[in-house]
């Protein structure tokens, strides 16, 4: 009995053993720095509503990702982001376009699968730093009242400038990854950003009671690993 206890014993730590060893050298956690660059589609979800087609920007930026366990890291990026919205007239032959230029900083869960060619999909917090803003119009949007054809549509958008300066929200995208060889891959990825922070000064005792930022990112990047 006592022999069978002592094999018994020695069989878990061979298998505990084996078992750690097999964690150990399933898969080398690696690091990695890139960058990034693409343009984006945007608007702002007024509330009431303003009407618009989406207003193009650009995004870029530097890239960080830690990779500890097989099919899933996390990712870190300091990006230049260009948003804002873009009037529709219809018929009418006038222009309004506000661009709002941000340094944005998502956290993403970073799940992928695959080896040489990697599907993924990214999600996470992110918050954003508005540095400047610019308007661009064919009309004196100070001045409504001496155009005389000018269309009644929701207007208190011309006057308020983008009061906050923090934007926080939520992204998620998709993507494929492909790798030149052991330390660089290039990737591509498609990513939707949805502000949870209103834009204009916004409220229920205010023009707007709601004025959420909402863009749809395109990009293609490349990835160094430096371990």
């Amino acid at each position: 009995m006592r022999n069978i206890r002592k094999s018994i014993l020695l069989a878990i730590v061979l298998a505990g053993g084996s078992i750690a060893s097999t964690a150990q050298t399933h898969y080398a956690s690696n690091i990695s720095i890139g960058v990034k660059g693409g343009a984006d589609l945007s608007r702002v979800n007024f509330t009431p509503s303003v009407k618009q087609s989406l207003a193009l920007g650009m995004n870029g930026g530097v890239t960080f990702r830690y990779i500890e366990e097989n099919h899933f890291g996390l990712i870190g990026e300091v990006n230049f982001e260009q948003r804002g919205w873009n009037e529709n007239f219809e018929e009418y032959p006038y222009k309004y376009t506000r661009t709002l230029n941000y340094i944005q900083i998502p956290f993403l869960a970073h799940i992928y699968f695959g080896r040489r060619g990697k599907f993924f999909f990214n999600a996470g917090p992110e918050v954003g730093f508005l540095i400047g803003e610019s308007t661009s119009a064919n009309f004196d949007y100070n001045n409504l009242s001496q155009i005389k054809d000018f269309p009644l549509r929701t207007t208190y958008q011309y006057q308020l400038a983008a009061e906050n300066k923090v934007d926080y929200g939520i992204s998620a995208g998709l993507g494929g990854e492909f790798n030149l060889n052991r330390r660089n891959s290039i990737y591509i990825e498609g990513r939707f950003y949805y502000g949870l922070g209103n834009v204009l000064k916004s409220g229920r005792t205010e023009n707007f009671r709601g004025s959420n930022s909402m863009s749809v990112m395109a990009s293609i990047g490349y990835w160094f690993r430096v371990k």
